[in-house]
């Protein structure tokens, strides 16, 4: 366990140590996810960026079972 956890925080810490890169490549806008703006009202989902986090977690975690 505490080797999962040590590996989750330095995947995090990576992440936000290149987030200025992703957001440069638009990883957070992509097509798909929805964006409503109005006077005095935002709603963001990220419906494309959130299927794209879980496949590549997924694929960590399953390289790191192996």
């Amino acid at each position: 366990m505490a080797r999962w956890l040590i590996a989750l925080g330095v995947i995090l810490i990576l992440i936000g140590l290149l987030w200025p890169w992703i957001a440069r490549l638009g990883f957070g806008h992509l097509p798909g996810d929805i964006s409503i703006q109005r006077k005095g009202f935002s709603f963001y989902f990220p419906i494309t960026t959130s299927l794209i986090v879980s496949v590549i977690l997924s694929l960590v975690l399953w390289l790191f079972r192996k």
